[in-house]
């Protein structure tokens, strides 16, 4: 096994992945899978009531990642404060890269898609589809500003709206 893999996350880290968002390292457990024993990190994502398992040696293929730093987190909320950037691109295309973005696991492109999908009050309305990405890229962005500064969900996500909202007025 790959012990300096496995020595990078322990159990109970906070991590980043890609197509799930933040998630906690609830243990490390070796398992047999198809003859082979293996060495999983058990992931709990305790808000979608989900528990994913990642061998150690594939973690970083597979893009998971630590907590960004606070440096980031706030080159993210900065990102937030500057003018949206929309292609003028079909809405398909544009969705696809915005979809890949979220998945991406990168704090800076989650925080890209929120600015350019954030609608001020006095804007027209969005679309069923705008509005679940922008609401998946939020999600993830504001999980993950509540796990860095270990503050609730609850005052992430009013930190992130008096920024959208600094950027409206």
């Amino acid at each position: 096994m790959s012990q300096a893999k496995a020595l990078e996350f322990r159990a109970d880290d906070f991590v980043v992945y890609p197509a799930h968002g933040v998630g906690q390292i609830v243990s490390i457990e070796e398992q047999e899978i198809a003859g082979l024993r293996l060495e999983l990190f058990v992931i709990s994502f305790e808000k979608d009531k989900m528990t994913l398992r990642v061998p150690t040696n594939k973690a970083a293929d597979v893009g998971m990642r630590s907590l960004s730093s606070p440096d980031m987190i706030d080159r993210a909320l900065e990102i937030l404060r500057g003018k949206a950037k929309v292609k003028k691109a079909m809405w398909s295309r544009r969705a696809q890269e915005y979809e890949q973005k979220i998945n991406s696991g990168d704090l800076i492109a989650i925080a890209e898609v929120v600015r350019d999908l954030h609608r001020a009050d006095d804007q027209r309305e969005q679309s069923y589809s705008e509005r679940q990405l922008y609401e998946a890229a939020l999600e993830r962005l504001t999980r993950e500003v509540a796990a860095v500064s270990g503050d609730g969900e609850d005052d992430a996500q009013k930190q992130v709206g008096e920024v959208l909202m600094s950027r409206a007025a």
